[in-house]
C-alpha cells in the first residue's frame, strides 16, 4: 500500500469521523425549526401596524418555544445514517425533509410553507 492510498484512507476516516460527531441531534432540529420561525416573525408584514407587530413578537419570544416543542417534536421523525440524519416533520398537512450534516441544517422540502403555517397558528 503506498502512502498515497494510505494517506486518503485516513483522511476519510477523519472525515468520517467527523461527520459523525457532529451529526445533529432532534434537539438542534427542534432550534433550528425556532430559528427559522423568529426569522420568519422578524420578517413579517410591515404593512399593519407597528404595535401589533411588536405585540405578535412579544408573544412569541414568550410562548414560541412552547409552540414549537408541541407542534414539531411530536410530528418529527430522524433517520440517522451514522454520518447524517434526515429529519422528516409533517406540520399541520405540510410535509418537511430536512438534511443535517456536520452541525448545519441543509432544507430540502417545505421548510418555508411550513414556517409559515406555524407561525400564524402562533396568532
Amino acid at each position: 500500500m503506498s502512502n498515497l492510498t494510505l494517506a486518503c484512507l485516513v483522511g476519510s476516516l477523519l472525515v468520517a469521523v467527523g461527520l459523525a460527531a457532529t451529526n445533529p441531534t432532534m434537539d438542534a432540529y427542534v432550534h433550528f425549526v425556532e430559528a427559522r420561525l423568529v426569522a420568519e416573525i422578524e420578517k413579517m408584514d410591515q404593512s399593519g401596524p407597528r404595535h401589533d407587530r411588536d405585540l405578535i413578537k412579544a408573544v412569541f419570544r414568550a410562548q414560541g418555544p412552547k409552540l414549537v416543542e408541541g407542534v414539531v417534536r411530536p410530528n418529527s421523525t430522524r433517520n440517522n445514517w451514522g454520518l447524517l440524519s434526515f429529519f422528516e416533520t409533517n406540520v399541520l398537512d405540510q410535509p418537511v425533509l430536512v438534511l443535517g450534516v456536520a452541525g448545519q441544517f441543509v432544507p430540502l422540502r417545505g421548510v418555508e410553507e411550513a414556517t409559515l403555517k406555524v407561525g400564524r397558528l402562533a396568532f
